[in-house]
């Protein structure tokens, strides 16, 4: 109650007290200074434009941005066992029937096609058969010539053997021969030495003849033995002529058997060569014609034209039967079965030198949407990654260099990117754009770059091998 009544009095006191009219205060005189005072809205935007102009300066410092070089290729596939083939045909010929149609799936060895062979060397259906049979012939020819040489060879160790018992012969009635001639010499000295002591014997006896000492009659029986003794000097002579003849006889027959057995062997000789000669030309035409049936069987079985993968036909180029074909000629495009992927990116010569097996890659399939942010890939959408596997030595004829592109693996099965679509998504020949990634410069480098028209950093390993190569050449030059 005691505070209701307190508030009552003092409403009453307020309303008690007269009002009073305060007078405005007078306008103050602007001053020099206060003119040049900036407007309060002005000062909000100069230090907002100043804040930006610090942001913008911060992110040309500290953002970062990826360089890259961009290409234009294709998908292709890695392996070569691995890409689109053509299937031509082996031997000129006539097509007989088409054992596929377009599109069909085949395994490998399956007959795609057969053709008729037109060749007049191998018109014949018979043939192998019928060289099948020459080659038994030649086989027994060759059986022949072998007894033959077995036979030769018989005679020839027998002529040998004959040979070195004829000729010790020989040698033998040689020696015996000279023995007689010694035997007859002995007998010619013994004669005249018989001859010589008659005379003296006789000479003697005419002196005690004539003396009276001996008889007439043993005078002429010395005489007799004389003539005795001469006539046998003269018949040893004719012995010793008679054994020299037969020295000289024995010697020419020692000759002969010394010829006549040589010239048997090299006879024997001679007709062995020749028999070895004969089975040398038996065993190559033999193998002449070995070769010639399995080429005539090779050349049969390539009638058959056969799937050398497995894959998918994706062509058809020869029409129906009837159609003749070379050897050579195409006859369909096989699309072999594989997961191999990859993609080959075309570089101008003024990106080649940036670019080095190793580098990332990000790709942009033909089909495939994508946002691609070129110098934050860690943002884009839709592309995928990818890293330099090989890069050619040489250009493609107009100035451009090959670069191929291999899925990054690692980045995939980390989960950190998306595995490249599958060849039935991504065929071979689709279109693909590439960003080939460099090396990490602030935002603000790559504007002063870009706005002078400069080209993107050296990597650094290809600095150190114009460096290496550039000492090289220094020290060839000091040694010279």
């Amino acid at each position: 109650m005691a505070a209701l009544e307190r508030e009552i009095l003092k409403q009453e006191d307020i309303k008690a007290t007269p009002l009073r009219v305060v007078p405005p205060p007078a306008p103050k005189k602007a001053g020099v200074m206060d003119e040049l005072r900036t407007p309060h809205p002005f000062r909000a935007i100069g230090w907002a434009l100043l804040i930006l102009l610090t942001l913008i300066l911060l992110c040309l410092y500290f953002v970062p941005w990826q360089q890259s070089v961009t290409a234009y290729g294709k998908v292709i596939v890695f392996s070569p066992m691995d890409r689109p083939q053509r299937i031509e045909a082996q031997i000129p010929g006539r097509l007989v029937r088409w054992n596929i149609v377009e599109g069909q799936t085949v395994k490998a060895g399956e007959t795609i096609a057969e053709i008729e062979d037109i060749d007049s060397k191998f018109l014949d259906q018979n043939q192998v058969a019928r060289m099948e049979e020459q080659r038994g012939f030649i086989r027994d020819s060759l059986t022949q010539a072998r007894a033959r040489e077995q036979a030769l060879l018989a005679q020839l160790t027998d002529l040998e053997q004959s040979r070195n018992v004829a000729i010790p012969g020989a040698e033998g009635r040689a020696k015996q021969a000279e023995d007689v001639i010694r035997q007859s010499q002995q007998s010619v000295e013994q004669a005249q030495q018989s001859v010589v002591t008659e005379e003296l014997n006789l000479k003697r006896l005419q002196e005690l003849f004539e003396k009276g000492l001996r008889s007439k009659r043993d005078l002429e029986l010395q005489e007799l033995a004389l003539v005795t003794a001469k006539t046998r000097l003269e018949t040893m002579q004719a012995a010793l002529d008679v054994s020299r003849r037969g020295a000289q006889i024995a010697g020419f027959d020692k000759d002969r058997v010394v010829n006549d057995t040589a010239a048997g062997l090299n006879s024997l000789r001679a007709s062995l060569a020749s028999v070895r000669e004969t089975i040398a030309k038996t065993n190559s035409d033999l193998q002449k014609l070995d070769v010639d049936i399995q080429n005539t069987t090779q050349r049969g079985d390539q009638r058959f034209i056969r799937s050398p993968r497995d894959g998918q036909i994706a062509r058809v180029k020869k029409t129906g039967p009837g159609e003749t074909v070379k050897a050579g000629d195409e006859l369909a495009m096989l699309v072999p079965t594989t997961q191999d992927q990859a993609v080959e990116l075309y570089l101008s010569d003024y990106d080649a030198p940036l670019v080095s097996p190793g580098r990332q890659v990000r790709l942009n399939f033909a089909g495939w949407p994508a946002l691609q942010f070129v110098g934050w890939p860690s943002i884009a959408v839709g592309t995928f990654a990818g890293k330099v596997k090989v890069m050619d030595a040489v250009d493609d004829g107009k100035s451009r260099f090959r670069i191929i592109i291999t899925p990054d693996e690692d980045a995939i099965k980390s989960g950190q990117e998306e595995k490249w679509p599958s060849l039935a998504q991504l065929r071979p020949g689709a279109e693909v754009n590439g960003w080939v990634m460099l090396d990490t410069v602030s935002l603000g480098f790559e504007l002063w770059r870009q706005f002078n028209a400069f080209p993107p950093t050296v990597p650094r390993e290809a600095i150190s091998d114009k460096k290496t190569k550039g000492a090289l050449l220094e020290d060839k030059k000091e040694e010279k």
